[in-house]
């Protein structure tokens, strides 16, 4: 895994980890001030090795580096943030 990028795909609306012919993604929509988070997929041929974790921490420091907030409407990417405290500076405050 070590090597594995997180890209911002913007005309699919999506962050994306590739390995190989497969692609782990993370949907979101965006405003002016924010991204939502919507639904988290992985490939079958990818599950099992920590990928979608991989995949939401990744794309939380992307969005932390940038300076938006997250609203996380996945319940994966939720469940990643209760157990990983240091990114709750990020989450829109209004959620």
């Amino acid at each position: 895994m070590p090597g594995l990028e997180i890209i911002d795909n913007a005309s699919l609306h999506r962050f994306e980890l590739k390995d190989g012919n497969e692609t782990a993604y993370i949907l979101y929509s965006k405003s002016p001030d924010s991204f939502r988070l919507i639904h988290t997929e992985v490939p079958p041929a990818l599950q099992g090795r920590g990928i979608a974790s991989q995949l939401v921490r990744g794309t939380l420091e992307l969005l932390r580096n940038s300076g938006l907030r997250i609203i996380p409407s996945c319940p994966f990417v939720a469940d990643y943030l209760k157990r990983h405290p240091e990114y709750a500076s990020i989450v829109d405050p209004r959620i």
